[in-house]
C-alpha cells in the first residue's frame, strides 16, 4: 500500500470498512464544521477540510438546489479521496 494512502485505498484494503465511511458521511452531514473523525483502525480525517479541499464536493454541498442524495455522494467522494492521518 502507498505510504500516504487515501481513504479509498484503505477502504479497498479493508482497513477502513463501509460502516466507517458511512459514519463519516453521516457525521459531516450532521455537522459540516466537523473536524476530527476517527476511523476504526486508528486513522483520523478532518471532514470539513476533506470536503472544502475537493472542489466538486464543496460546490455541491453549498448548492441549495442539490438533492440530499447528491450532497451525500459528494461528501463520500471527498472523504474517499482524502488522505487520513495516523494519530
Amino acid at each position: 500500500m502507498a505510504e500516504n494512502p487515501t481513504t479509498g485505498d484503505l477502504y479497498k484494503a479493508k482497513t477502513i470498512l463501509e460502516a466507517d465511511v458511512a459514519a463519516a458521511v453521516d457525521a459531516y452531514m450532521a455537522d459540516p464544521t466537523s473536524t476530527a473523525f476517527l476511523f476504526g483502525d486508528g486513522y483520523r480525517i478532518n471532514l470539513a477540510d476533506a470536503v472544502s479541499s475537493h472542489e466538486w464536493s464543496k460546490v455541491t454541498v453549498a448548492n441549495k438546489d442539490a438533492t440530499e442524495h447528491l450532497k451525500r455522494a459528494a461528501v463520500r467522494t471527498a472523504i474517499l479521496l482524502a488522505r487520513p492521518d495516523r494519530p
